[in-house]
């Protein structure tokens, strides 16, 4: 097996894999992250899916591999978690058509032939691929079986810009695929709306809005803790991460839909 190597000039995320696939010589890329480590069976398991049901693309979910630091373990809950906004990137049967993301997909040379590959957008060029695909009749589908770790990010900070710059991304993909919109994407914008009304209220003797918060993550520390080996320390931050993805989603959302006009 021949491996080469190409480099190119830093032109966003999405014209930097367009690159990689005119160089290609398959006829199926497979588009990954460089923060991704693969399981052994990787290929296999995609091999044997695209050979029981064929598309023209495909996604994997993510996981937390065992060595990830306590951080990254809750960043990859919070990005996961039917609990969080995550919820449907690993689901299936919380999707209507299966939109692949970036870090873990695949698509074949005609694919890329009909739709030119990814867009310029800095986020959500992803999702702007699928919506193309599914305009020109192509398929998508979720193997379950071709799941990748996933490193993510490793703070605070960059996790919110990360989130930040999802949250940007989705008013300019409803506008640019009007039928696509749907009201639940508004729902993090909505989320940290509600908690700092119900902060407020706190402070005039009505408790139940924030109660209802503290139970709600609490309940996302409990599943935390239970799925990662009983690891209070990844409950405990799983809390902060998916506070952190709220913020940062609901606050992008929000900043290019009413103030940022590009």
């Amino acid at each position: 097996m021949s491996i080469q190597y190409f480099e190119t000039e830093n032109t966003g995320p999405g014209s930097s894999r367009n690159y990689g696939m005119t160089k290609a010589t398959g006829n199926y890329f497979i588009i990954l992250d460089s923060d991704v480590i693969l399981p052994y069976n990787y290929l296999a398991e995609i091999t044997k899916q695209l050979e029981k049901k064929y598309t023209d693309a495909f996604g994997g979910p993510d996981a937390a591999h065992p060595s990830f630091s306590v951080l990254q373990k809750a960043i990859n809950y919070s990005m996961t978690s039917f609990l969080t906004t995550g919820g449907i990137r690993g689901n299936k049967k919380s999707v209507g058509k299966f939109q692949p993301r970036s870090f873990n997909m695949g698509l074949s040379q005609k694919a890329f032939d009909i739709t030119k590959g990814f867009s310029n957008m800095r986020a959500g060029e992803d999702i702007d691929l699928s919506f193309r695909l599914w305009d020109q009749g192509l398929e998508t589908q979720l193997i379950d079986a071709a799941y990748v770790y996933h490193k993510r990010r490793n703070s605070f900070l960059g996790f919110f810009q990360q989130t930040f710059a999802f949250g940007t991304a989705r008013p300019k993909l409803n506008k640019k695929y009007p039928t696509t919109a749907k009201l639940t994407y508004w729902f993090p914008s909505i989320f940290i709306l509600g908690l700092d009304l119900s902060i407020l209220l706190s402070f005039f003797g009505v408790y139940i809005p924030i109660l209802l918060y503290t139970f709600y993550f609490l309940l996302i520390g409990l599943d935390a803790f239970l799925r990662n080996n009983f690891n209070p320390l990844v409950g405990f931050l799983s809390i902060i991460t998916a506070l952190t993805q709220f913020l940062g989603y609901g606050l992008g959302f929000l900043e290019s839909m009413f103030i940022s006009k590009k």
